[in-house]
């Protein structure tokens, strides 16, 4: 069964941005909402492009040193990147790795902690 429908429809549907891109860093993949996110600095247009083009110098280091982490252990999947206190979320790099364990790529993972106050299922 191929499941990468089902996988690109999660990402689709989250309400975070999901920026996806390979060990090159470059930008594979944006879903909907990171397209929307990211307008002001050319939304769609970014595919592509290095993510090391959307930082300033100590970014790109410490981006490089979470590949590196990452490339260490198959174990290190998950980091913890910073606290958006104005958005009430964490943020978090996370590996991608095929399967066999090899890293292939990296995405950054929004977990917003605000409750959200929608009635439940509110149809």
């Amino acid at each position: 069964m191929n499941l990468t429908p089902y996988f690109k429809s999660i990402i689709d549907q989250d309400v975070a941005s999901v920026v996806i891109c390979n060990l090159k860093h470059e930008i594979i993949y944006m879903n909907p909402k990171a397209v929307e996110s990211y307008h002001k600095w050319g939304g769609e247009a970014l595919l592509g492009k290095s993510l090391m083009n959307c930082h300033n110098p100590k970014s790109k280091e410490i981006i490089e040193k979470v590949v590196a982490w990452f490339e260490e252990d198959k174990e290190h999947n998950r980091i913890h990147t910073f606290y958006n206190e104005k958005q009430a979320k964490d943020v978090y790099m996370v590996a991608l790795r095929d399967e066999d364990g090899a890293l292939i790529g990296y995405y950054e993972k929004h977990e917003y902690r605000a409750r959200d106050e929608e009635p439940y299922y509110n149809f």
